[in-house]
């Protein structure tokens, strides 16, 4: 009954082989008979096409990424479909190769039925080509690289039989090239690859290749079907045939089962799903394997078992132990249960952490927390939230702790830090379990760094999405924090946008010297609009000059943030503001670049005063511009 969860583990925080993860999980499924995690990757009928006799004329395919993305996966898949041998497949040589059919004549497509009227191409598979290729400083195999230069100079040739699908993390793509004996093809190849990578497109005109970045899938989409494929896992199953007893695995005292159960909780998925579609707004993509990684160790993680996670002889002894609050989903999702170093090398629970949920706080919930037991106002919420949780709320551990501290009789350090060590977890279990119609009321996002997360999500990105208009007081904070930075004094006007320099510098802190106004209301061909870019998903901020004439500034949470707090606070703390103040004085000087070539392009007046426009504010902050004149 227990060889699923072990199983599981080895897609958890454990020691493995991260080159060949996706060949280990598969060798370690077939021994054990079980069912790997699987689920189709949103490119993957793309891709297939590519291959399968669907298409006439097939072209070679790069799939890039960050480690973890499931090109190998993807690699697979397409061997599958031209019906490669499974024991080839399961080799461990990255290089292989298979013939198809594809038809002769590619105008008769698909009418084509006689085999003689089919053409044999060879397909080369380059399945991990940082395992392929030399290591840094090594020279290239010449037969490696003459099947490299093969495949350049088959990109530009439209008759070519054969074809290669190559996979490849982004650095070593690149870096690989660089190697190779320079010729007139690799030249081409190579500036092909480039320009795909930095313009984020999949394919060339008269190029027979097709280009893949993985990296730039979003999250939250790989989330939704890895949370589905992890929860519907037919492994899950055999649980439900056994009534174990109280204390057994998977008993109404086991943490595993209940871990599971809060994941399939619409609340608690819906928040983690919010917290990986906001890294995809801070442009932090987030591998499947990552993914799998956080579904592990959220349901199998304690900081007491071997390699932090539960195995399935730990759980009577956890039970009885009374350390089953160490199991936390809660504090699981961040890595809570590993040590420092170790979760600090996973790329999920870094990108977690500068949410800094857990460390971020309100007065209000440390009162519910601390104070709310008993309390007339408090006492419902610590109840709901906190005493009735009988797994990760409240145990007796925690009230003593608690009275301890609110008493201050303990002077012993290590005994303090614990108990701040539960109210962290209870922060993070506060976070998943306040429920949507109370978000409001408790200031929900608070309880993370990004306070304005839940405005971006649901006031900016959801309206766009489905096809609306930003909410015009949003938009007047924006211009407002604009407006604050670009000229570095307390401006209150949103109705227009300021370009102001120093004089000979445009980056100045202070910048008082008026270049131009920018009406944000459609006016003449100006406006300055929010908009959803259906390319990649970002949310653009649109500065408009003329009709055709318009700069975009992608709006990150990051950014939306740090708009947000300069507009209504005036200042921004300096630990994440240094990179959205130089991103913003940039944006700048493109909008001021903008404005000179519309000047360009104008008629404009001969004879009039040469001077200059300096700013100054009322008393209720409004801009005060005047004219000085200056007399050559």
């Amino acid at each position: 009954m227990s060889a699923w969860l072990r199983f599981l583990r080895h897609y958890g925080p454990v020691p493995r082989n991260d080159n060949m993860y996706d060949e280990t999980i598969q060798r370690s499924a077939r021994r054990q008979r079980i069912q790997p995690i699987e689920f189709e990757h949103p490119t993957q009928e793309e891709i297939v096409n590519c291959f399968n006799q669907a298409t006439p004329d097939p072209v070679s395919v790069i799939l890039t990424g960050t480690a973890g993305d499931g090109k190998t996966h993807l690699c697979r898949q397409v061997w599958k479909t031209l019906k490669g041998d499974d024991e080839a497949w399961a080799s461990d040589n990255p290089y292989l190769t298979i013939e198809f059919l594809y038809p002769k004549d590619r105008k008769t497509w698909p009418e084509v039925e006689e085999e003689s009227l089919f053409r044999s191409v060879k397909i080369h598979f380059i399945r991990d080509l940082s395992g392929w290729a030399p290591q840094q400083g090594a020279e290239w195999e010449p037969e490696k690289e003459e099947l490299l230069q093969k495949f350049c100079q088959s990109m530009f040739d439209p008759e070519t039989e054969e074809i290669f699908l190559i996979a490849a993390n982004d650095g070593q793509l690149v870096e690989s090239w660089r190697r190779l004996k320079e010729t007139e093809h690799v030249t081409r190849a190579r500036q092909v690859f480039e320009e795909l990578l930095v313009e984020d497109r999949q394919e060339q005109s008269g190029v027979r290749l097709k280009f893949f970045n993985l990296s730039c899938t979003s999250s939250a989409a790989l989330f939704d079907r890895a949370v589905d494929a992890f929860l519907g896992h037919p492994g899950w199953d055999e649980f439900k045939k056994e009534v174990p007893g109280e204390n057994d695995l998977f008993g109404p005292k086991c943490p595993i089962r209940h871990n599971f159960e809060l994941l399939q909780s619409p609340l608690v998925r819906g928040r983690l799903r919010s917290l990986l579609e906001l890294c995809d707004y801070n442009g932090l993509h987030v591998p499947i394997r990552q993914i799998l990684l956080l579904l592990s160790n959220a349901v199998l993680g304690h900081s007491d078992a071997k390699d932090h996670l539960m195995s399935p002889a730990d759980v009577p002894k956890l039970i009885a132990a009374d350390t089953v609050s160490k199991a936390s989903l809660y504090n699981n999702i961040f890595g809570g249960n590993l040590s420092e170093i170790r979760r600090q090398s996973i790329t999920i629970f870094d990108y977690l952490e500068r949410f800094q949920i857990g460390y971020e706080t309100t007065n209000r919930v440390d009162n519910i927390l601390i104070f709310g037991e008993g309390d007339e106002l408090l006492g419902s919420y610590f109840t709901e939230f906190v005493a009735a949780d009988r797994f990760y709320g409240a145990d007796s551990r925690y009230y003593a702790s608690k009275r301890e501290y609110i008493e201050g009789t303990n002077e012993n350090d290590e005994e303090s830090q614990e108990f701040l060590n539960m109210l962290i977890s209870q922060r993070r279990g506060l976070f998943f379990k306040i429920p949507k119609e109370a978000e409001d009321e408790l200031h929900l996002w608070e309880l993370t760094v990004f306070k304005f997360a839940g405005e971006y999500l649901d006031s900016v990105v959801a309206v766009l999405k489905g096809g609306g208009l930003v909410k015009r007081p949003l938009l007047s904070r924006i211009v407002r924090g604009l407006n604050r930075v670009f000229t570095g004094m307390l401006i209150n006007s949103d109705r227009e946008l300021y370009l102001a320099t120093s004089g000979n510098y445009s980056q100045a802190k202070v910048s008082r010297i008026l270049v131009e106004r920018v009406s944000v209301d459609p006016s003449k061909g100006e406006k300055v609009v929010l908009r959803h870019d259906p390319a990649d998903g970002r949310v653009l901020l649109t500065v408009f000059f003329a009709p055709t004439l318009s700069v975009d500034f992608p709006l990150t949470l990051i950014r939306y943030e740090f708009l947000s707090r300069i507009a209504m606070e005036g200042a921004l703390p300096a630990s994440f503001s240094k990179e959205c103040y130089e991103d913003l004085l940039a944006f700048k000087s493109q909008l001021i670049a903008a404005h000179t070539e519309r000047q360009g392009s104008d008629q404009t007046l001969t004879g009039a005063a040469i001077g200059l426009n300096l700013l100054a504010l009322t008393d209720q902050g409004m801009p005060d511009p005047r004219f000085v004149e200056i007399i050559p």
